[in-house]
């Protein structure tokens, strides 16, 4: 067992874990942060796209023992310690880009870092910036929508996106 420290939405947390522990798994079952799903176990689909120290990247191809003194934003930490939505995942309500709901939390994620990553987004490049995320739902017309709406609604509310 190996004790891993850092910093999971804003909380700092330490817990004793596997050496094989994957980053997903620290976050599901010893944190009960359920938000963010595995979905492949191949690292193909996207669902368990988490920050860490603020670029997206998919939690079942990081170990938990990488993460250590690292910050770690889940889908559970986007939202405003009041509830507010952050604008990412307004335009995602907003705009349908979400059927079933089991891609969403990645691919939220995966938004909000392209988003903060490109100064002016389009149809493409969002298209081309979600890839790595399977919606085997919505047909990804919605999504794109949702991404573009909440890039714009982040440059618009800078505030509350930074707080992410």
């Amino acid at each position: 067992m190996t004790s891993v420290s850092l910093k999971v939405n804003g909380k700092s947390v330490t817990r004793e874990v596997e050496g094989r522990t994957l980053l997903v798994q620290l976050l599901r079952d010893h944190l009960g942060l359920t938000g963010t799903h595995v979905g492949c176990d191949t690292s193909q689909c996207g669902a368990c796209v988490v920050h860490v120290d603020g670029q997206s990247i998919k939690s079942c191809t990081m170990l938990a023992v990488q993460a250590n003194g690292l910050e770690v934003t889940t889908i559970e930490g986007l939202a405003a310690a009041d509830g507010t939505l952050h604008p990412m995942q307004a335009a995602f309500r907003e705009h349908h880009g979400l059927q079933c709901g089991y891609c969403t939390p990645g691919m939220v994620m995966s938004a909000v870092d392209l988003a903060k990553s490109h100064e002016h987004l389009d149809e493409k490049t969002v298209r081309e910036g979600l890839e790595g995320n399977i919606c085997r739902c919505t047909g990804y017309h919605n999504i794109v929508k949702a991404v573009l709406a909440g890039a714009e609604a982040m440059r618009s509310q800078p505030a509350q996106a930074a707080a992410e």
